[in-house]
């Protein structure tokens, strides 16, 4: 009897450790992840970004400020700009309210300017220590900036875990909310069911047909002057996207700039809409 009572004692010691075990085990794979959206915003655009990725992410959201705001004027923006590069400096920036120590996950927002983050977020990322934080860019641009600004901020922040960003171009603001939904699931940030696109096909010499597509979506911006060598495409819902490879041309009575060579241009092609292209990777 004895033995009995004793190992009905061990078994309820059991079942209450195992429960405790699954109980705490359960506990620590539900706590949430702390997320912070910081952002610099100097039209608007950045700031509607990471308003939509705040508000779908239930996160706290906070505003890079320059002590000195630049001029609104896009001239004297990038004038004052170009200075600052020369001169290897910065621009000073208010204090961040939020303690960043105290979160897990950083959306990172800018607008891209030459080609990286602009310059306030530079000084942000030589006060603030990101080591062993998930840290997710998202930008604006006219045309491209975010596999190259990606890169720059994992130069600056080499302890942090850089994961796939999100970009979009300023003429195409429209796109952000859809967009950021489908990003958003397809980071495992939020649930739901998102597109995943195939892979693009092999890229193969553009047919007339395809030469005109290019053309039509980027023959209106001013800041590429290139011609399609070679494309690749794949299904997206609604449409195609094509993956265009591109001699980037001298521009002709412009400001003669650099040619960078081959570069990549992504179009996508909604079927009763005109061809629109996405980015630019150089």
């Amino acid at each position: 009897m004895k033995h009995l009572k004793l190992m009905m004692t061990l078994a309820v010691a059991m079942i209450a450790a195992i429960s405790c075990g699954t109980k705490k085990e359960s506990q620590e794979k539900e706590a949430p992840k702390k997320v912070l959206v910081v952002y610099y915003s100097q039209t608007s655009n950045t700031k509607a970004v990471a308003q939509e990725i705040a508000n779908r992410l239930g996160a706290d959201i906070e505003e890079i400020v320059c002590e000195t705001p630049y001029d609104g004027d896009f001239q004297a923006t990038i004038s004052r700009c170009m200075q600052e590069r020369e001169q290897g400096t910065t621009p000073a920036i208010q204090p961040l309210k939020a303690d960043i120590a105290a979160y897990d996950i950083i959306f990172l927002g800018y607008p891209v300017w030459f080609g990286t983050f602009a310059p306030p977020v530079a000084t942000f990322l030589s006060q603030a220590d990101l080591s062993g934080k998930q840290v997710v860019p998202f930008c604006t641009f006219g045309s491209g900036g975010l596999e190259s600004s990606a890169k720059d901020l994992a130069e600056k922040q080499p302890a942090a875990e850089i994961l796939p960003g999100y970009g979009v171009r300023a003429a195409r603001m429209a796109a952000v909310p859809g967009e950021v939904d489908q990003f958003l699931k397809a980071g495992g940030f939020i649930e739901g069911d998102y597109f995943k696109p195939e892979a693009f096909s092999e890229q193969q010499e553009v047919s007339e047909a395809d030469t005109a597509i290019f053309n039509a979506a980027v023959g209106d911006y001013p800041m590429i002057h290139a011609q399609a060598k070679t494309v690749g495409s794949r299904a997206i819902p609604g449409g195609t996207e094509y993956q265009f490879t591109a001699v980037d041309l001298p521009r002709e009575g412009g400001p003669q700039m650099p040619s960078a060579g081959e570069i990549t241009i992504f179009v996508t092609v909604v079927e009763g809409e005109a061809p629109v292209f996405t980015r630019v990777v150089r």
